[in-house]
């Protein structure tokens, strides 16, 4: 059987997680990066605006997913609920690339200026998934509501799946939504 080959944008992406953590992400240069993919900074550019982009490449694919499997929803689950699913399909999606998500957890952990970018990204899925739930009849502020406790819910239970990896990822947000629920009605 063939060794499958990543592309040039996937051996980029590699090359970089692999220098952001080696060095740390404000050490690391667009030519080191190409250098270390065997590439050129050309073909970099080519795939890349800057070395930010290639640590977030993924992330419009995600939000995609997301709203798709939104859109596919059961029209009889509540926002929430059908955010958190929503969010669990698209997370198991990325199960593949388990190592790369966890180096990615570790070198945003401790790079502040790809924290605030992670908001800014996170924010825009955000409003896209509570325009969708708008579509569904959700109204506005509700939509608004859900789709950020959802996102809350996810990177909870994402973090606990990279901490614990044999661990199964539905579980893990059935049990943040829940720990979400109870949450509520504590106070």
């Amino acid at each position: 059987m063939a060794r499958w080959e990543p592309d040039a944008r996937g051996r980029l992406q590699q090359a970089a997680m692999e220098l952001f953590q080696e060095r740390g992400y404000g050490e690391v240069t667009v030519a080191q990066i190409a250098d270390r993919a065997g590439l050129t900074k050309r073909t970099f550019f080519n795939h890349f605006a800057d070395k930010r982009e290639v640590f977030f490449a993924n992330a419009q694919m995600f939000e995609e997913s997301v709203l798709g499997h939104l859109e596919a929803a059961a029209p009889d689950l509540g926002p929430i609920d059908a955010v958190v699913l929503a969010l669990t399909h698209a997370g198991l999606e990325l199960a593949p690339y388990y190592e790369f998500a966890k180096a990615r957890i570790a070198v945003l952990a401790v790079t502040p200026e790809l924290q605030e970018r992670d908001l800014v990204k996170s924010a825009g899925t955000a409003v896209a998934v509570a325009q969708v739930l708008g579509r569904r009849g959700v109204p506005e502020r509700t939509a608004t509501f859900a789709a950020q406790a959802a996102l809350s819910i996810f990177s909870v239970a994402a973090a606990e799946w990279i901490t614990h990896p044999t661990a199964d990822f539905p579980a893990l947000m059935q049990k943040a939504l829940g720990e979400f629920r109870e949450s509520l009605s504590s106070g």
